[in-house]
């Protein structure tokens, strides 16, 4: 054995480019090119920028107006309602607490009752805000409803 047949062990060579480590390593740019703002240390590029085009977001047109103070409502529909009913897991009344252990809406919403299905039981309704034919076909039926403020 003599200095001509000397190897590194497996292992302890890594095959990769020191960046950033003077001349010997390739030149000082790091592996950045030669100037400009991306070869700069504190470069972020902003999202959605395009190179200077004008990005998509401005490019494509905007239409109406959406008021920040809007009030979203969950849709309810009797139909569903008296399929519970017929289910046994509504008994008398369908109050808020009922309708968020059912999983029919989330605690932090607001509930419409709507006359979407057909609906023939005699219950009393709580939910924030009723249509006009879910309010008739409640009471046509025997029902109550309770407007929850």
């Amino acid at each position: 054995m003599d200095l001509s047949n000397l190897k590194p062990s497996i292992g302890s060579v890594k095959n990769r480019k020191r960046i950033a480590r003077g001349q010997a390593s390739g030149g000082t740019t790091a592996g950045r090119g030669h100037k400009g703002q991306k070869s700069r240390s504190g470069y972020s590029k902003k999202i959605g920028f395009e190179g200077g085009q004008m990005p998509l977001q401005r490019r494509v047109p905007k239409f109406g107006f959406f008021s920040p103070n809007r009030k979203v409502f969950s849709p309810l529909n009797l139909g569903r309602i008296q399929k519970l009913v017929e289910e046994k897991k509504i008994k008398g009344k369908l109050d808020f607490d009922t309708m968020i252990n059912l999983g029919l809406i989330k605690k932090n919403e607001k509930v419409k009752i709507l006359s979407d299905g057909n609906f023939d039981s005699k219950i009393e309704i709580f939910a924030h805000k009723f249509s006009k034919t879910s309010v008739r076909i409640i009471e046509e039926k025997g029902g109550k409803i309770n407007i929850i403020s």
